[in-house]
């Protein structure tokens, strides 16, 4: 115990054993959040898969056009939920590589995000501040996302 006590404390005095320490628990959080956002990626291939058998077989046994065209928005969402995924774990492993994170990344990400609650979005259950929120959202990411990508192209 008093070892234990000797080693945080030395840590905790010198400014440069500190910040070592907090890159350690950085690099240990980073890579138990990229384990954490493979397994989310897989169980949301698995989800959208069996998602999409069931609406498939739904479909040619029951010709149900409108049941189709209502699940098809839900398999959207799906295939958006999958590509959100990648792009966090994207954004996790730039971090672990450049110890920065990537605003742009970050940006895209969020737009991806906001644009499947666009698609899925259920019309005859938002009113108009919902849509307008939306929309504020997609504009300022969007310029957001070009201002960065301006700024990153004149310093390249």
């Amino acid at each position: 115990m008093m070892r234990i006590f000797r080693i945080l404390k030395s840590l905790i005095s010198e400014d440069e054993n500190f910040l070592h320490g907090l890159e350690i628990i950085e690099g240990w959080v980073s890579k138990i959040l990229s384990i954490g956002m493979i397994l989310v990626t897989f169980i949301a291939i698995f989800q959208l898969g069996y998602s999409l058998y069931e609406t498939l077989v739904e479909t040619i046994y029951q010709h149900n056009q409108a049941s189709f065209n209502a699940e098809l928005f839900q398999l959207f969402g799906l295939f958006l939920n999958v590509l959100i995924a990648l792009e966090i774990l994207e954004n996790i492993t730039a971090y672990l590589k450049k110890h920065v994170v990537q605003v742009e990344l970050v940006l895209v990400t969020s737009l991806i995000a906001v644009s499947r609650k666009i698609i899925i979005l259920d019309l005859e259950k938002k009113d108009s501040n919902d849509l307008i929120a939306l929309a504020v959202a997609v504009f300022s990411l969007s310029i957001s996302y070009l201002l960065i990508r301006q700024a990153n192209s004149k310093n390249h």
